[in-house]
């Protein structure tokens, strides 16, 4: 097992290609549907010209507008899923509407790459209803259960210190500080996991100056 998590796909090239450099395939299941009660979405659209620019095509999967068996096969057959960013909640609600929380999770454990943006970074915790600070809740009216992917141990705090989050990132950590391992990451930073543990890795590709 090993999985890339990222606050902000574009912001992390370097870190990525690196990532992908081990991919068989060309080809990346990539899973915007967090995106879809978000006003603003361009970072779906950064993240996406990047991958592409780095020489991948994209499957473009919906979670919400597929039937499950459709959504099942497309997982099982996948050698790389990317989830975007977006409302953390909504996402995992769309996921538990497919039944597809176990599945993403084998799949994951079997090998299968796989790069969380945010809220896709979030879910692979224990749960979620930590990000309650950042993400509306509301906007998942059928979600209930908060219980997440699990894959991860830790819990992904995404763009910390960064607009338009920097109030509600630095209040999440506060609050959330002391009864959860929690890894806040800026924009420029990502959390490689394996089997090993963990390493916080930092972009320092030619565009953007080591942090």
């Amino acid at each position: 097992m090993e999985l890339l998590l990222v606050s902000y796909l574009a912001g992390t090239k370097t870190i990525t290609a690196n990532y992908l450099s081990k991919l068989s395939s060309k080809t990346i299941t990539f899973i915007p549907t967090a995106g879809n009660v978000e006003p603003y979405t361009g970072f779906i659209d950064e993240g996406i010209a990047m991958l592409k620019d780095l020489g991948y095509q994209l499957h473009l999967l919906d979670i919400s507008k597929f039937e499950e068996p459709v959504l099942v096969q497309e997982l099982e057959r996948a050698t790389c899923v990317c989830i975007s960013g977006g409302n953390t909640f909504y996402l995992l609600q769309e996921l538990k509407k497919k039944h597809l929380t176990e599945l993403l999770a084998r799949r994951i454990r079997e090998g299968m790459f796989y790069i969380g943006e945010s809220a896709g970074a979030i879910i692979t915790a224990p749960g979620i209803e930590y990000n309650q600070i950042m993400d509306d809740k509301t906007l998942a009216p059928a979600l209930t259960d908060y219980t997440a992917l699990n894959v991860f141990d830790h819990s992904v705090l995404p763009h910390i210190g960064e607009y338009p989050f920097e109030t509600s990132s630095r209040e999440t950590l506060e609050r959330y500080r002391n009864s959860l391992k929690l890894i806040p990451l800026n924009n420029h930073e990502a959390v490689l996991v394996n089997d090993r543990g963990y390493t916080i890795l930092r972009e320092t590709d030619p565009e953007r100056k080591a942090l």
